[in-house]
């Protein structure tokens, strides 16, 4: 097995693990407390690769240190316990709260697709087009959007955000 040798890239690789850190760590906070803006969101969920990235090259390059850790009894109860942790937050949450326009959301995606073009002030074709341009195929124009989306309020939110958008 060929071995890579990580040795000329020592100087940047520690340094990236902690700069990555930072980053996910300070948007993190900002995500939880509500206080994030502008890019926040989106650098935190797309740059947190660089942090797994850098995390990969450093255990790469302390394979012999990371094997000591996972071989002791505490080492390894450590990481079962945030693999636990893991496990337990694919869990439905109970008594979730719902988004405060989850309701409206809902209820115009139960309309008929005539209905909702009128909300949308647009014509019945113009709303099916703008479905299509979205990759949705209309069978029946007396759909609803739930029918055409799914269930998920997230989707049926996205798709009538573009929707109405486009009537403005």
């Amino acid at each position: 097995m060929m071995r890579m040798n990580l040795n000329p890239h020592r100087s940047w690789i520690t340094p990236a693990v902690i700069g990555a850190f930072a980053l996910s760590a300070a948007t993190g906070v900002l995500m939880f407390f509500h206080l994030d803006s502008g890019l926040n969101k989106a650098a935190h969920e797309w740059l947190s690769w660089a942090l797994l990235g850098a995390v990969g090259l450093h255990a790469l390059l302390h394979v012999a240190p990371f094997k000591r850790h996972l071989g002791s009894a505490v080492g390894r109860g450590v990481v079962l316990g945030f693999l636990a942790l893991l496990a337990l937050s694919f869990v439905p949450a109970v008594g979730k709260k719902e988004h405060p326009f989850s309701g409206s959301v809902k209820a115009l995606a139960r309309l008929p697709l005539p209905t909702l073009a009128q909300v949308a002030g647009v014509s019945t074709d113009e709303l099916q087009l703008r479905l299509r341009q979205q990759g949705l195929e209309v069978a029946d124009a007396r759909q609803s959007l739930q029918e055409l989306v799914g269930a998920d309020t997230r989707a049926q939110a996205r798709v009538l955000n573009r929707l109405l958008a486009a009537s403005r």
